[in-house]
């Protein structure tokens, strides 16, 4: 399996952006994702499922010429999307594996637009803050939250 996923990146290395046939085989989705000014590079692309006993969903991110193979999917219909910094989420496109499916990024049409789908908690959640002023703050979090519940310190 992870052989093959090599063999694929490998040959994704030497295409050029504009091949239609982005390597891939019966257990994949892949394909080249395109904006106003060419190859999308750094994007997510997202597959998503609803077939299986469980919501699945996999993600992949656009080499620099825009390809992308999602690889090793399980057999079902798939919502597949891009999403990505100012650019607002893609139109969903249904999709099974082994099919190649380009996409076109839609770039956002203004900052709150952009930030709809990076929204101030998300930057947040990324952080590093030091571990000192974390427990600092979450002393302080406890008290507050004892004070205004009523339990006892």
């Amino acid at each position: 399996m992870y052989l093959g996923v090599a063999a694929r990146a490998l040959a994704l290395a030497g295409a050029p952006a504009s091949a239609q046939g982005v390597a891939s085989d019966n257990d994949d989705i892949g394909g080249v994702v395109t904006g106003p000014n060419g190859p999308e590079a750094g994007v997510w692309v997202i597959a998503e499922t609803t077939d299986l006993p469980t919501r699945y969903t996999k993600s992949v991110v656009t080499d620099d010429q825009g390809r992308y193979v999602i690889p090793d999917l399980p057999l079902g219909n798939y919502q597949v999307w891009v999403r990505g910094y100012g650019l607002v989420d893609s139109p969903k496109v249904r999709a099974k594996p082994g099919q190649t499916l380009n996409h076109t990024a839609v770039v956002a049409p203004n900052a709150a637009a952009a930030a709809h789908y990076y929204p101030a908690i998300y930057w947040y959640t990324m952080m590093k803050l030091p571990p000192r002023r974390i427990s600092a703050a979450m002393a302080t979090f406890r008290k507050a939250s004892r004070a205004t519940s009523g339990a006892c310190a």
